[in-house]
């Protein structure tokens, strides 16, 4: 599905509230591709780009929405024919063929100027390759451990913030007839979560960097030791058994019935948390722990990104439309609860009220020095996604078998990133 509308100064009469005075007047076409089909994604994205017009209206903006799956298929086509001047796009290692490729504008002036270095930081490492900028990001989310507060109280337990303390409340938890946490592998990626916090906790975001672009060895004893910290809660019993045949979804149930006391997951659960009956007195979250003290704390923040194409013919004003997009006033406009719902990318902006998205933006924009990752099947190319997932999975009901499982692992290292 494609559609394509304009928009004209004359036509807004609405929406100014957001509106600053223009910094240079601008003219021309400026034309935007969209990803955002969906209908509350794309009014959100329709309405600020109406209010970028305002401030602009000597500007001609063209916008086209794409399917996000035809999306997916066309980009590279449209990056080097009928090229926009602004395109949506995902950060980290899913911009990176486009970066290699050249189709995708250097931004690192933009990131230079302190409105963006300042507030956008937690963010900057997700959009640099070979030390430069290629974008800018407009949402995300944070991950962490969502659990059952009741449950904590019952059994007098409190937040951890360390690996002992995390397996201490575990063994507790166990102890009293319920697994520390629900998961559902059945579609491989929630234990790519699992992988990605243990291993930035245990060696660091730069090392998990390092290790999704095929430049470390999956048999590295520092690959060992992530699996080793991973081993001790599989070998204690803190995992619900058969998670293998579950969806994320169907792995819910054992935390709203009390059969397990958390979940390592984005903050999309807590809306079929909710549904499903549980309290915000019942439900609480807390960042994953810290397992290595001589590690900086990174996060898992899936986040969706604009980027200019080389190949624009107004590279002007895509660059002011990105100023405008990651300003503070309009990250807490597209992100509150009803646009997006999710976080502004801004450390300036508000933050809705809801209390999880609160604790998610204290946590990315305050207290996350080590960076924030895309998570493993976006930072990793999709073929060592897949093959390391299937490890993932196979290790969380074998784990006695690690050595093979890394051993092959490795050699899929070496087949995909020497093609």
């Amino acid at each position: 599905m494609k559609s394509m509308f304009r928009h004209t100064a004359a036509a807004l009469a609405v929406g100014v509230a957001f509106a600053a005075p223009a910094a240079a007047e601008l003219t021309g076409e400026l034309r935007i591709f969209l990803d955002t089909s969906n209908p509350a994604p794309r009014a959100t994205m329709e309405a600020m780009i109406d209010r970028f017009q305002q401030q602009h209206p000597g500007l001609e903006i063209e916008t086209t929405v794409i399917d996000r799956e035809a999306y997916k298929t066309q980009i590279r086509n449209f990056l080097t024919a009928d090229t926009p001047d602004v395109a949506t796009w995902y950060a980290a290692n899913r911009m990176k063929p486009y970066v290699e490729a050249g189709l995708f504008e250097d931004v690192s002036d933009l990131w230079a100027e302190p409105e963006i270095a300042d507030n956008l930081a937690s963010t900057k490492g997700a959009m640099t390759i070979d030390g430069k900028q290629w974008g800018v990001p407009y949402t995300y989310y944070q991950w962490g451990v969502y659990y059952r507060k009741d449950i904590f109280d019952e059994l007098g337990l409190s937040e951890p913030t360390t690996w002992e303390e995390e397996l201490a409340n575990c063994q507790k938890i166990v102890d009293s007839g319920r697994a520390c946490y629900t998961i559902g592998t059945k579609f491989l990626w929630t234990a790519g979560g699992w992988f990605d916090y243990l291993n930035m906790r245990t060696n660091g975001f730069d090392f998990h960097n390092q290790l999704a672009n095929g430049e470390i060895s999956w048999e590295d004893d520092r690959v060992k030791q992530t699996f080793a910290n991973w081993k001790q809660l599989i070998d204690m019993g803190a995992f619900i058994d058969n998670h293998q045949t579950y969806s994320w979804q169907e792995a819910l149930p054992f935390m709203v019935n009390g059969e397990a006391a958390a979940y390592l997951m984005g903050n999309f659960a807590v809306a079929p948390l909710r549904d499903a009956g549980l309290t915000d007195d019942q439900l609480d979250f807390y960042q994953f722990v810290a397992i290595n003290p001589d590690v900086e704390l990174a996060e898992d923040a899936p986040t969706d990104t604009f980027h200019i194409p080389a190949n624009a013919s107004n590279k002007e004003a895509a660059r002011e439309f990105l100023r405008f997009v990651v300003s503070a006033d309009e990250q807490t406009e597209i992100n509150n609860g009803a646009n997006l719902g999710q976080l502004p990318v801004n450390a300036q902006s508000a933050v809705d009220e809801d209390k999880f998205l609160q604790q998610g933006f204290e946590m990315l924009s305050s207290n996350s020095p080590g960076g924030v990752a895309q998570f493993w099947d976006r930072d990793a190319p999709a073929e060592m996604a897949k093959a390391s997932m299937e490890g993932f999975q196979e290790f969380m009901v074998k784990p006695d078998n690690t050595d093979r499982i890394l051993a092959k692992l490795e050699r899929a290292r070496q087949r995909i990133y020497d093609n």
